[in-house]
């Protein structure tokens, strides 16, 4: 996720860190640097101006001069203030009305909507909510076999009447909700390829027949300025509530990310990050910052370990490395676990200072499928009983596995290797016996 402008924010810093002195002519060629790298970033002329006034206005104080790291002190000031255009605050849904409280999505076509709502449901979901997916896209081919092929796929209710008129299936949709004991009923809209008066009139007559808690734009996280303009434009003829960013994943400079903040006025209520269902992360101001800035986001990446990972399950894994028992079986379990997680880039990257590690490195995750077709080569007896796997049986588990008998030596090798480290985990004291928690599966 904007790895191209992280990178570029990391090297600045480096140099910053570098001057054991700022004066006001290395700090203003300081601004002009940040302001290349936002520009480049394809982030709104306007929203770097401001944002390069308010930085340099706070660098030339006297507090940065007198302080022993003033380059560091310069850093915090550029943070603060990337935290200040990104919207200070997590923004959370208002579910405050009688149920079924509706939410509207609307968009442009192809910025993600019938996939967003899938994800969203999801999401509210594991928030112990109970939505109903509602089809009311009749215009774009297979919208509505889309929205349904996801709601199986997840197990989620979808309510669909054709190519009626959108309206009426909105307003049937709160019927079937509140007969069913839906709480949150999710409005899958039509979108254009651009805006147009009659896709905002029919937008309109939907919001004015449903009255939804919350309308959320969808705005496409690669589409840089032109999303931008897309989300003022709607916010000035529909006055949504709130923004999804999706694509975040994709190539994205990080240009709409920073700017729609600032242009709408709206905040920024997720993330897409990634094509899976559970790709979705709500938006918090000063953790996207952080990560902008390469420093790593340990507190998603831990709300995400505990959202995958069954506690009764760690609990017992814990037990088990306490007690040295930790075979092959567990591995590829643990290992499951931390794919749920999402991309190894992805879950890598929260972690502060990998940044330049990963710069590089292919992490395309061959190596896992790969370590995964192993152990799933193997027989149960192999798995629980690593130390039986002799040469002959080396040679079926490469064959089987489509890898080499290197490969599977290689695996072997880490497992002994994790499985001595864990041996002496289980040994460390202060913890009344007890083997300490572990927020995050091993692997």
């Amino acid at each position: 996720m904007f790895d191209q402008l992280t990178s570029r924010f990391e090297d600045f810093f480096k140099k910053l860190r570098g001057h054991g002195k700022l004066t006001e002519q290395n700090i203003q060629q300081s601004m002009r640097e940040i302001r290349r790298i936002l520009l480049e970033a394809d982030v709104n002329f306007k929203v770097v101006k401001g944002f390069i006034e308010r930085v340099q206005e706070k660098a030339l104080g006297q507090e940065v001069f007198k302080s022993i790291t003033p380059g560091q002190q310069v850093i915090k000031i550029i943070n603060d203030e990337l935290i200040h255009l990104l919207g200070e605050g997590h923004s959370r849904l208002d579910f405050s009305g009688l149920p079924p409280v509706p939410l509207m999505i609307v968009g442009l076509q192809g910025s993600g909507k019938t996939t967003l709502c899938a994800k969203l449901a999801l999401h509210l979901r594991r928030k112990g909510k109970f939505p109903l997916l509602v089809a009311a896209d009749i215009y774009r081919p297979a919208a509505i076999d889309q929205l349904n092929q996801l709601g199986k796929q997840l197990d989620l209710p979808v309510w669909a009447m054709g190519t009626k008129n959108p309206v009426k299936i909105c307003t049937e949709s709160i019927k079937e909700a509140r007969k069913t004991g839906r709480d949150v009923v999710i409005l899958d809209t039509a979108g254009r390829l651009h805006i147009d008066k009659e896709m905002m009139q029919e937008l309109t007559r939907i919001k004015d027949a449903v009255k939804p808690a919350e309308i959320l734009y969808v705005a496409d996280g690669m589409a840089g300025q032109d999303a931008v303009n897309a989300a003022r434009e709607f916010a000035e003829r529909l006055d949504y509530s709130g923004i999804v960013l999706t694509k975040l994943d994709g190539d994205a400079k990080g240009g709409a990310a920073l700017s729609i903040r600032a242009v709408t006025g709206r905040p920024i209520r997720f993330i897409g990050t990634g094509e899976k269902p559970d790709a979705l992360e709500e938006f918090h101001p000063d953790r996207m910052a952080s990560r902008i800035l390469g420093m790593g986001d340990i507190i998603t990446l831990v709300e995400k370990a505990q959202d995958t990972v069954d506690q009764e399950t760690a609990e017992k894994m814990a037990q088990k490395i306490a007690r040295s028992e930790f075979t092959l079986e567990d591995f590829l379990d643990q290992f499951k676990q931390i794919r749920k997680m999402g991309s190894l880039d992805q879950i890598m990257s929260m972690i502060p200072g990998m940044g330049k590690q990963l710069k590089g490195m292919d992490l395309n995750e061959s190596e896992l499928n790969r370590t995964e077709a192993i152990i799933l080569s193997m027989t149960p007896e192999e798995r629980r009983k690593p130390h039986i796997i002799n040469g002959s049986r080396r040679k079926r588990i490469a064959a089987g596995s489509g890898t080499s008998v290197q490969n599977v030596n290689q695996l072997l090798k880490q497992y002994d290797q994790l499985r001595s480290m864990m041996k002496q985990m289980g040994k460390v004291k202060g913890h009344g016996g007890k083997f300490p928690k572990i927020p995050f599966p091993m692997g």
